[in-house]
Formats: structure tokens, C-alpha cells, sequence
């Protein structure tokens, strides 16, 4: 109906809903332990940046990670960690790719014959991968889900929200005022549907000079701390434009790269 929050609990109208959990089950192949997901307003924040570093802070403090790649029509998170063929199966049914230094990845890119190939499919078979990928993947033993999805508030965050039991989300923003507005359309969602806010990582947010040091804002004074206190959220981190970063990124090499700015950038809520 319209207006519903799929809160069955606090909902005093009868409908076919009722008593009838919308969550998805893991196959018995799996044992997912927590979910997170990572979303934003809009595309272009680095979103899958956020996704795959978090993994790989997580794996780093022993941990057992993977990366559910929701952004269906633009996969990245495998070009990031090097990941090419297509994804493993056994008698089971399909697993999830490993990288290098054993983070699981299942992406549609693992699926196509081509990874260049195009995915021209409309939302409701879109909505329907994301969901097989959690509910017929065989993931075995993981402490830490991160779910990379395409931005905006549409079918596919809407079908992870509903059907993924999902504990918390990190919205990912950068500096500039048009995106601090569409974070608080994130913001919005995201407590409409009773999921927890985690924090907010703000990408992009300057720029250090190679020669003095100095922190210059290329695209503008962040907002993200304005935001963070309209809604009492906490900013996770402030990511910086590093060449460096983005080189180890179209390389496949991420998990090799290391810097302090966010080795510590979720410690405090990874209970």
C-alpha cells in the first residue's frame, strides 16, 4: 500500500504483508554474519571505492570479507582488485570470485562473456540478479558483507533494503553543495526504511600539495559536517584526491596500497 515502510511490527493496517517476512534467506551454503551497505545520492562519489576499501580495512583487522556488487549496470569493484574470468562454481552451485588476499567478490562482470559487454536490462531484472546474488551464491563463512549499490533511491537499493537483512548503511558524499542536497535524499530513505546510518565518508574532499602540503579544496568548502549535524551523524572520514589511489585503482592493485587516512576510518562501529 502506498506509504509503507515494510515495518510490519508498528503497522495497524491489514494487507497481504502481514505475517509474511519480506527478508531473503542465504542458501545453506552461506553464513553471512553482518551487512553493510554503501549507497549514495548520486553516481560518481566513489562509491565502489568506499565499498572496496572497506573490505579491505576489514580483512586487514582478520576479518572475513566480501563485496556483493549491486551496481549491476556499472560493475567495478573486480577491474579494482584484478579480478578477471568468469566466477567459479562447484557442486553446489556458483561461488563468489577471491582476490588476491582472499576478499570474496561476486560481480555481474564475473557472469558475462565479455566484461566490456553491456548489461541492458531493465530494473526488474536488474533488482532480481541483486537478489540472486545473495540469496543463490554460495558465500560460506563471512564476518563482514559490503554491498556496493547504484546510486540514487530507485529499485535496487529499494530491493536490498527489503529483501537483504541489511544492519547499517554508509553513504558516501563529496564537497560539492548539489551533492550535500541528494545525501539528504540517502539520509531520508534510509529512515524511512529503518535502516541504521552508520556514517557519511565525504571522497574527493581536497587535494594535498606535493610541494608544501597544503590542503586545497578543488571542488569547494565541504558541507559534509553541516549535514552530519542537521541529522546527528557521524563523518566517517574525509578522503583525499590522490593520484596515487586512483593508479592503484585502474591497475587492479588496491589492496596493496596503503594510507593512514583511512586504515583507522571505521574503527569504533565494526562491533
Amino acid at each position: 500500500m502506498s506509504g509503507c515502510n515494510h515495518d510490519c511490527n508498528s503497522c495497524a493496517s491489514k494487507c497481504d504483508h502481514v505475517g509474511k517476512p519480506l527478508l531473503e534467506k542465504t542458501n545453506e551454503y552461506s553464513n553471512v554474519k553482518k551487512v553493510i551497505g554503501i549507497v549514495s545520492g548520486k553516481g560518481g562519489v566513489g562509491k565502489s571505492l568506499v565499498t572496496s576499501l572497506s573490505a579491505i580495512v576489514f580483512h586487514r583487522q582478520g576479518y572475513k570479507t566480501a563485496i556483493l556488487d549491486g551496481d549491476i549496470t556499472g560493475p567495478s569493484i573486480p577491474k579494482v582488485f584484478g579480478i578477471k574470468g568468469k566466477a567459479p562454481f562447484d557442486e553446489h552451485g556458483l561461488l563468489p570470485a577471491t582476490s588476491k588476499e582472499g576478499i570474496k567478490v561476486m560481480s555481474v562482470n564475473l557472469l558475462l562473456e565479455n566484461e566490456t559487454d553491456p548489461v541492458v536490462w531493465r530494473g526488474p531484472v536488474i533488482s532480481n540478479m541483486v537478489k540472486q546474488f545473495w540469496t543463490d551464491v554460495s558465500w560460506g563463512d563471512v564476518d563482514y558483507m559490503f554491498v556496493d549499490m547504484p546510486p540514487g533511491t530507485g529499485d535496487v537499493p529499494l530491493t536490498v533494503f527489503q529483501s537483504i537483512p541489511v544492519d547499517g548503511i554508509i553513504i558516501v558524499t563529496s564537497p560539492q553543495e548539489l551533492v550535500s542536497m541528494i545525501v539528504e535524499k540517502a539520509v531520508k530513505m534510509a529512515n524511512q526504511m529503518n535502516i541504521p546510518i552508520l556514517g557519511i565518508v565525504e571522497n574527493m574532499s581536497y587535494l594535498s600539495c606535493p610541494d608544501c602540503d597544503k590542503k586545497i579544496s578543488v571542488f569547494g568548502e565541504s558541507h559534509v559536517d553541516e549535514i552530519a549535524n542537521q541529522y546527528g551523524l557521524n563523518v566517517i572520514a574525509k578522503l583525499p584526491i590522490d593520484p596515487a589511489l586512483a593508479s592503484a585503482c585502474d591497475k587492479g592493485e588496491l589492496e596493496s596500497f596503503c594510507a593512514d587516512w583511512f586504515s583507522g576510518m571505521f574503527s569504533g562501529w565494526n562491533q
